[in-house]
């Protein structure tokens, strides 16, 4: 049975779409809109998982959500494997720490600055505490980028995948000459043909 994706526009979702795109495993998509004036996520993902968030994955009626589990179940099940370091390696402990840095540890710098952003000055208060926060997480990916470009080892792993959506974040606002490694790795990912696939069939998401 095909794969398929619950993708919203906008989300962290597209990074399904590229890893699924570099292992070659056949998928459809079914598309949700965010509201245009609340950027919520439509009622419709409310049917497919309770918490109505996107990216959910389907295989043979089984939904898989949290996009760290969803990439592992991928590199597991569905010829992935070349994208993770071998198990019982140093390599793999490090992609284990990456795979939840990136939407436990980054994230939530993140979304406060997305979600405050919406408060106008009413935000002020929390404003250096957030800025200080994105300058540690971004200034510690940056520092642990390897000569190759990537977070681990010298090929594309599941955790540069992970890692590209914070580090997009970082570009798009407009952080790019204070992480310039950061910067260059992101248009390491955009020349990927696999990730102008998936932006293809995914859409526009944050100016990319």
């Amino acid at each position: 049975m095909t794969l398929i994706v619950h993708h919203l526009n906008n989300s962290r979702s597209q990074r399904i779409l590229w890893l699924l795109e570099e292992i070659g495993a056949p998928y459809e998509i079914k598309y949700y809109e965010r509201d245009a004036t609340t950027n919520l996520a439509p009622p419709e993902l409310l049917a497919v998982h309770p918490l109505g968030k996107s990216p959910v994955l389907e295989d043979d009626g089984r939904a898989i959500i949290e996009s760290g589990a969803i990439v592992e179940y991928l590199c597991e099940r569905h010829g992935g494997g070349h994208l993770v370091p071998a198990r019982g390696t140093d390599d793999h402990v490090s992609h284990l720490e990456w795979l939840h840095f990136a939407e436990g540890s980054a994230m939530t710098p993140i979304l406060l600055r997305l979600y405050t952003a919406r408060l106008g000055a009413a935000a002020e208060p929390l404003e250096a505490r957030i800025a200080q926060q994105l300058d540690s997480h971004f200034s510690y990916m940056e520092s642990k980028l390897g000569p190759s470009g990537h977070f681990i080892g010298d090929d594309l792993s599941a955790a540069d995948i992970m890692l590209s959506f914070p580090a997009e974040i970082a570009v798009m606002q407009g952080m790019a000459p204070r992480y310039p490694k950061l910067a260059e790795f992101v248009n390491m990912c955009h020349a990927r043909p696999a990730w102008q696939r998936a932006r293809a069939k995914g859409g526009a998401y944050y100016g990319y």
